[in-house]
């Protein structure tokens, strides 16, 4: 018998390029494989007509891009989503998370569709249910449970959004956690919170906007018993922070930006809040995606930027803004693999099968968890005076 060397890649180190599409780096992504593509999307767009309407994400790739009828991160598309009941479908360039939040707040006879069903979120993936089912139980054996509120990011699966709904929490952008956290707070006379599951846009809230220290904050380990933490650390921490991060932003650091105000005199560094806290602490403007557009977009010509954001929208603003100079933040970070998942043949493919009628890769939340979803989704927008978007 002849044995077969499998080349083994230890967790989190290296890539099998053959399995997992957009993680080739640095370089451009290749072009479609079949030109006619393009001619496919318009057609069966045009032959759709108002029948759909197609969310594209900042992070997804141009030629998918080209065809949405609004851009945006994940919750504004939502809402544009549910803005236009007449429209039959809703094509969902993005990831698992936001179809399913575009699910919840469209209508029942509208349907979401993801064309790549393998189109998730790393971040997402970290906090499953069951996880924080046992940690919500481990915060009841110490006696803290009455205390914690639970805040999820709206980078989380509906499920974590319910958990949230059943238990007095909420959900929160990446533009409005700081008023999320102040209304967590003040729900109870000694409240501790749980975020869920971005460990360093809780922390980076917390310590730069909230004044909390970083020894206010612990991160609980789902992988850990007990969280890696003991009751005493459970019972002295205000934040509870989940490790979770996103594959893309958490992998920027600071020793880049260093070298980056080395070599290009009057760097501005831009990055957002899923960054690394050193790495946050060191940049000139933090905010969300949104605020990183609109600061580019508002800068002075002759001006030069270091952007620590997903590389398609860097890469982007620095195609529409000619007369600046923007770089991005780490030249070895990927794109987001996942989203990138989302490429013309599934697009293709999608709105094709729906002029055919058929309709594929629908997402549908339970009407259970959808319910509890809304709960947290209503108290975000109930919030006072602050931004909603992400």
């Amino acid at each position: 018998m002849t044995t077969v060397d499998l080349p083994l890649l230890p967790l989190g180190r290296g890539t099998d390029l053959s399995a997992e599409r957009g993680v080739e780096c640095p370089g451009d992504l290749p072009a479609a494989s079949d030109p006619g593509l393009v001619a496919r999307a318009q057609a069966a767009k045009e032959a759709l007509g108002d029948r759909v309407f197609v969310l594209g994400h900042h992070y997804q790739r141009d030629e998918v891009i080209q065809f949405a009828d609004v851009t945006g991160d994940s919750f504004k598309l939502a809402r544009d989503a549910a803005a236009r009941p007449e429209a039959e479908f809703i094509v969902f360039c993005g990831v698992h998370f936001m179809a399913e939040s575009a699910d919840i707040l469209t209508g029942p006879e509208q349907k979401v569709i993801l064309p790549d069903l393998a189109a998730g979120c790393s971040m997402a993936d970290m906090a499953r249910l069951r996880q924080v089912e046992d940690a919500w139980d481990a915060l009841t054996e110490a006696g803290i449970a009455d205390s914690v509120v639970p805040v999820t990011y709206m980078n989380s699966s509906a499920d974590i959004k319910a958990f949230c709904g059943r238990n007095g929490g909420a959900v929160c952008t990446s533009s409005n956690a700081e008023v999320a956290l102040e209304w967590a707070f003040d729900q109870k006379p000694d409240a501790k919170v749980l975020f869920l599951p971005d460990q360093h846009l809780g922390r980076n809230t917390a310590v730069l906007k909230m004044g909390l220290t970083l020894d206010d904050c612990v991160v609980w380990d789902p992988h850990r018993p007990h969280g890696g933490l003991t009751a005493e650390q459970l019972r002295d921490a205000k934040m509870i922070l989940w490790k979770g991060h996103c594959s893309v932003h958490g992998r920027f650091s600071p020793a880049v930006v260093d070298e980056l105000r080395a070599t290009i005199p009057d760097v501005q560094i831009l990055v957002h809040p899923e960054c690394q806290h050193e790495v946050v602490l060191k940049a000139d403007l933090v905010g969300s995606t949104e605020f990183i557009i609109k600061t580019i977009e508002a800068a002075p010509a002759g001006s030069s930027w270091a952007i620590g954001t997903e590389l398609n929208l860097v890469k982007r603003l620095a195609a529409a803004h000619p007369d600046k100079h923007i770089a991005f933040l780490d030249k070895t970070v990927c794109y987001c693999s996942t989203m990138n998942r989302i490429d013309l043949p599934h697009f293709v493919w999608a709105m094709e099968s729906l002029v055919a009628g058929t309709v594929v890769n629908q997402i549908e939340v339970d009407p259970e968890t959808e319910r509890w979803a809304q709960v947290a989704l209503q108290r975000m927008l109930d919030l006072p005076g602050r931004s909603h978007k992400d």
